[in-house]
């Protein structure tokens, strides 16, 4: 890290010390006078706060610990290119898409820029998000926000200044780790594939010092300790106290808090949680070091916790447009991280999910369901919707005809009167069902509704003038 990164972290960290100090607030920084119920108080809200840039760095180490591309990893500071749709075998990720193709790097813009150019995509949908470390997306080019032609831009770090090259946007990051999560739509047939490969091997990042020069990135280095097999979260979830806690201080080094984190960097303070140290709980009285012991347990209790109310639930579908930008609300941010890393800001997608029918009872392929959308009221989007089907776990289900959408670039056949019904069951319901069916499993199942570029006007999911039409079992 260098020297003006640090002088800034102490600078801020001074600040809220003296304010504080002034009016008689700030414990001892090893919180050896606060009570037990206190500190771990203060530990549980700490936890929940750094939980997406721990989330990230763990993700980031996976995701990057390869020598070349290979799938959905690549080193860091290079693209990999996922070139097909999942199929009901993958169960690498829950809740997948086989809507849009990603284009993913990892970048570290601490020590010097990085120049992404995006090539032109003829009219396709995509956008190409830009999360810092705490999750939050600080730029998304794309489609709706830039439009389809060729773009190139220089992604610089919190505090970098120097000269950049004549007539390239500037997209500075609030912190040193930054995720390109690219998504480019595609309708999944093999000629449409290889026109977005083509799309996909026209996306380039490279260091400034490398600009207008012939590149060739270094082969990542692989390193045996990091556990490539057990789910990122489990791996979160599993940290001691101690260990959590140090390796959020060492992450807030790189990735600064924003201004509106002072009071919770203070409050954090006084239990000994500082950027760049470690967090030693030899420091603190046996009885708080015991009260401390269990704050993963029940901070991630708290997160899941927050599912419920973390949005809206209309006609058994459950949605929220506070994704992508969190502000100082530490526990959504938390939850999205846990159930939904990567999430775009809602202008660009809303992922309404439901588990139960319209009178309140779970999905069962035993039964049969309709979804039926009025005439003229499909979803509203600029961009595409699309309904995805998964079992219990939220993996595709395996069917007779490789189906695990129903979305607008389907040929769904109309009723007489212009609506649209959807049917969603195990059995196949007949030739001239067979088009608007969604295959289930035989046993229990989830809904999953994908709304990219939601429309703005009214009817709109946005603005609540639009909702998800129930799920019916019908006899």
């Amino acid at each position: 890290m260098r020297k003006k990164n640090v002088t800034l972290i102490c600078t801020f960290v001074a600040a809220i010390a003296i304010a504080l100090s002034a009016t008689g607030q700030l414990r001892q920084q090893t919180g050896s006078s606060m009570s037990p119920e206190e500190a771990r108080a203060i530990a549980i809200d700490a936890y929940i706060y750094g939980y997406p840039l721990v989330t990230m760095e763990m993700t980031r180490r996976v995701m990057t610990n390869v020598a070349t591309p290979e799938g959905s990893r690549a080193p860091m500071g290079q693209f990999a290119r996922v070139r097909k749709y999942p199929t009901a075998a993958f169960h690498d990720v829950t809740a997948p898409n086989a809507d849009t193709l990603y284009t993913v790097a990892w970048l570290d813009v601490e020590r010097e820029p990085w120049i992404l150019k995006l090539p032109d995509v003829h009219d396709r949908y995509y956008l190409f998000p830009m999360l810092d470390g705490w999750t939050n997306v600080f730029e998304v080019p794309g489609t709706r926000t830039t439009g389809t032609g060729p773009q190139t831009y220089v992604i610089t770090g919190p505090d970098w200044k120097g000269k950049l090259p004549a007539g390239i946007t500037e997209y500075k990051s609030p912190t040193a780790m930054v995720w390109l999560l690219g998504r480019i739509y595609s309708s999944g047939t093999s000629e449409d594939y290889a026109r977005v490969h083509k799309i996909q091997d026209a996306i380039s990042v490279v260091p400034l010092s490398a600009h207008g020069k012939k590149y060739t990135p270094e082969a990542g280095k692989v390193n045996p300790a990091i556990d490539m097999k057990t789910p990122v979260r489990q791996q979160v979830n599993a940290l001691e106290t101690a260990d959590y806690f140090t390796l959020l201080a060492r992450l807030m080094q790189d990735n600064p808090p924003a201004a509106a984190d002072a009071p919770m960097v203070a409050r954090m303070k006084t239990l000994g949680i500082i950027p760049g140290r470690e967090f030693d709980t030899g420091q603190l009285d046996p009885a708080v070091q015991k009260a401390l012991e269990d704050v993963p347990e029940v901070a991630n209790k708290k997160i899941m916790g927050h599912f419920k109310s973390a949005g809206k639930e209309i006609n058994g579908w459950q949605f929220t447009t506070d994704t992508g930008t969190y502000d100082t609300n530490y526990l959504q941010r938390a939850l999205i991280t846990a159930i939904g890393l990567g999430a775009n800001r809602p202008k660009d997608a809303v992922y309404p999910t439901s588990t139960t029918d319209a009178d309140g009872n779970a999905y069962s392929g035993a039964n049969r369901y309709v979804m039926h959308f009025p005439k003229g009221q499909m979803p509203p989007v600029n961009g595409f919707w699309s309904l995805t089907m998964y079992n219990d776990k939220y993996f595709f289900v395996d069917n007779p005809l490789n189906r695990y959408t129903l979305s607008q670039r389907d040929a769904l056949v109309k009723s007489p009167d212009g609506s649209v019904d959807l049917y969603i069951q195990h059995d196949n319901p007949g030739p001239k069902k067979e088009a608007n069916w969604l295959p289930a499993p035989e046993g229990s199942f989830n809904l999953m509704l994908r709304l990219y570029w939601p429309k703005e006007e009214a009817p709109s999911i946005l603005d609540g003038s639009w909702s998800p039409p129930p799920v019916r079992k019908v006899d």
